[in-house]
């Protein structure tokens, strides 16, 4: 077995603990972090380990330190966000160490579950990237249902900025988004 299918087993075995489970049946962690997997396929298929890694592991166990646990204002999400951030880079790291990677590509996938070098940093960015498909894909419909048009215009302009030009660009072509949302993605 590779180092690299030794770490996705790990997060997956990781992932397949949480008791919040999809309409199928599926611990919805489990399936995040594949969903991530086939969007950074898709994106960039020739990402090195460490962001493939990121990628695989960016909810790692995110169930363990529910949103409630912090203020449900928006000082609180950002707080909330960056704990989470920083206890998945750990965990990753961890994983990487125990399949047999190094110092660098550890720290790499660290600083990408940081998001530390967003729109400067290329692998950063294409986490990023990925993140931002796998919500479109996957979360926007039912995350969009019983929201405010105005609302949910600022949620997926927010999530286009995040994005590089490219990965825009994909977007348009791949996704049917209709206007005045398709608008954010050209800007």
């Amino acid at each position: 077995m590779t180092r690299l299918q030794t770490a996705f087993d790990a997060i997956d075995q990781a992932n397949a603990a949480d008791p919040n489970l999809d309409a199928q049946g599926s611990p919805q962690a489990l399936l995040y972090g594949q969903r991530m997997s086939a969007e950074q396929q898709a994106l960039y298929p020739d990402a090195p380990d460490a962001l493939r890694i990121a990628c695989r592991g960016q909810h790692v166990e995110r169930w363990t330190l529910p949103r409630d646990a912090y203020p449900m204002d928006r000082a609180g999400y950002l707080a909330w966000r960056t704990e989470q951030g920083r206890r998945h880079a750990a965990r990753v790291a961890g994983i990487m160490r125990d399949a047999g990677y190094g110092a660098d590509d550890t720290a790499h996938a660290e600083k990408m579950l940081t998001k530390q070098g967003i729109k400067r940093d290329a692998d950063v960015q294409a986490l990023e990237d990925v993140a931002c498909f796998t919500f479109i894909r996957w979360y926007l419909g039912p995350f969009a249902d019983g929201r405010e048009p105005a609302e949910l215009l600022r949620i997926v302009e927010k999530t286009a900025r995040k994005m590089s030009d490219p990965a825009r660009a994909i977007a348009l072509r791949e996704f049917d988004i209709p206007e005045p949302f398709a608008a954010a993605f050209r800007a």
